[in-house]
């Protein structure tokens, strides 16, 4: 073979492989682009659901605000004083009526008249408390119908303005409604001096229990007749005419206890009895969940089998397959059923605040959404505990380490970080569910009463996402209601961004640790 045959053949293959490679970087480049771009498509459906909320929510605590403005300008903020005394007593009338029904045997006709006469000690509280509601109420109307849509602020975006209204005299209705304050305080020094000569006279129960229970009554009763005075001081000092600062309207949503709408008084958007009901279900999730889905992983990762590990991780992976409004019927006709049954057995009569009336409570969801999330926790828990190198192991026994101090003290040591980041995981799994919460909770808009323990754990609640996917469809569109349920998404997007994220973190510290 001579030069000549020679030279072009090598000159042809640096073509080739020069060729080779470019298709290989086209390749890597159309993989790159692919993958890259899904990534900013996330990135951006991420992008817009954020503005997507503010968008929506933006302009709740102007309304609000406008909404706070106008309870205080109408006088509703001082007949709600009145009115607090009013519901105070009727309290205490349950509260006796209570002791009545569980007084059993002990109930005598002495208290029979005792609580009537009680009963009819707020008569005349109740009608002042009526006259004086009917008149803030006119107030309002007249003031939103004179104002137009700037007055009715639960109106939506699409609907007119109402007519205009007569001449409004806000300044002569303010007094004539301020002129309840003598009548208030004259109604309670009488309704004081009548109680009080009925708790000198009250009768005595036979049953000891019944007793005690009456006396821890006596005390409020007489704590609620030193409070009264009190709110007469409130009712003379109050004044219309003091501005509600801005951010009342953003502490009222933060902070507030009463989530009331389509009221005839006054809507209130607190989300406090929604995040406390959200949180109480997730606890109870967890505590249930977490060692399930752990001690679980553990078994499967080290002790278990080969056959047992083909039998147990697939079924256990197969409950998050499981249709959430399946769970929740389940909820409904088995476990809710099945504690309230429970409740009233004779053996438990020992628990405090057994037998339960209510079968849909925070336990009852909470057995749910922990059935929901032990696939999260025991996937990842399993996976944090096998990604653990096999020389930590091998090390333990040979130091004499028996597998059970090998697991305790070297395996779930090592993989802490992975399965702290599986039990996130899992709370970002229960808490933004919907479905489950909102058939099996009670949807009971109020904070538990926490005086009865961990019988809490057993009263109805309701959600953030509870309340979004009930109310979400009957509301007017760029209400007031509107954007509060929003709000309530925004603060449930954040607080499950905010889990995530932590779980990430603690993920790639894991990694960094095993590695």
């Amino acid at each position: 073979m001579n030069v000549e045959t020679v030279a072009p053949r090598l000159s042809i293959l640096p073509e080739k492989s020069a060729s080779r490679r470019r298709r290989r970087l086209s390749a890597e480049a159309a993989i790159k682009a692919f993958f890259g771009s899904n990534a900013l498509v996330a990135i951006v459906v991420l992008a817009l659901i954020t503005i997507f909320l503010f968008r929506e929510g933006f302009g709740f605590f102007g309304q609000n605000l406008a909404n706070l403005r106008l309870y205080r300008r109408a006088g509703l903020e001082y007949v709600d004083i009145m009115r607090g005394q009013a519901q105070a007593h009727s309290a205490l009338v349950r509260a006796l009526n209570d002791v009545r029904v569980r007084g059993g045997g002990g109930t005598t006709v002495e208290l029979d008249r005792f609580a009537t006469q009680f009963s009819d000690a707020g008569e005349f509280l109740n009608a002042l408390v009526s006259d004086a509601g009917d008149q803030a109420l006119a107030l309002r109307e007249a003031i939103a119908m004179r104002e137009g849509r700037g007055g009715d602020i639960n109106r939506g975006e699409n609907d007119e303005a109402p007519a205009a209204a007569s001449p409004l005299n806000e300044e002569q209705s303010l007094a004539v409604l301020q002129a309840n304050t003598a009548k208030f305080a004259q109604i309670t020094l009488s309704m004081g001096e009548r109680i009080r000569a009925l708790l000198n006279a009250a009768p005595r129960l036979s049953d000891a229990k019944s007793q005690a229970s009456f006396e821890k009554w006596e005390k409020r009763v007489r704590d609620y007749l030193a409070g009264l005075p009190g709110a007469a001081q409130r009712l003379h000092e109050w004044n219309p005419r003091v501005p509600v600062p801005w951010y009342r309207s953003v502490a009222s949503f933060l902070f507030g206890k009463d989530w009331t709408t389509a009221s005839f008084w006054q809507d209130w958007y607190g989300i406090i009895p929604l995040l406390v009901g959200s949180i109480m279900v997730a606890s109870v999730a967890l505590f249930i969940a977490v060692p399930f889905g752990v001690f679980s992983a553990i078994y499967v990762s080290e002790i278990a089998q080969r056959g047992e590990k083909s039998l147990i991780k697939p079924y256990i992976e197969f409950i998050s397959a499981i249709p959430s409004v399946v769970l929740g019927f389940f909820g409904i006709a088995v476990v809710g059923q099945a504690v309230r049954t429970a409740s009233h057995l004779s053996i438990l009569h020992w628990v405090p605040f057994f037998p339960i009336s209510e079968r849909l409570n925070v336990f009852t969801a909470g057995c749910l959404l922990a059935l929901m999330a032990v696939p999260t926790i025991f996937t990842l828990a399993e996976d944090a505990l096998r990604n653990v190198p096999r020389g930590f192991k091998e090390a333990s026994y040979a130091l004499g380490a028996n597998r059970l101090q090998t697991i305790v003290r070297i395996l779930v040591p090592a993989s802490l970080s992975g399965i702290i980041s599986a039990i996130l995981l899992g709370l970002g799994r229960v808490i933004g569910e919907t479905m489950v919460v909102l058939l099996c909770a009670g949807n009971r808009i109020a904070i538990p009463d926490f005086t009865q323990g961990l019988g809490a754990f057993f009263q109805p609640v309701h959600t953030m996402t509870g309340i979004i996917a009930q109310e979400m469809g009957e509301v007017v569109r760029g209400s007031i209601h509107y954007r509060a349920l929003f709000m309530v998404g925004l603060v449930l997007f954040v607080l499950t961004l905010g889990i995530n994220y932590c779980a990430q973190k603690l993920v790639a510290r894991y990694r960094m640790s095993i590695g």
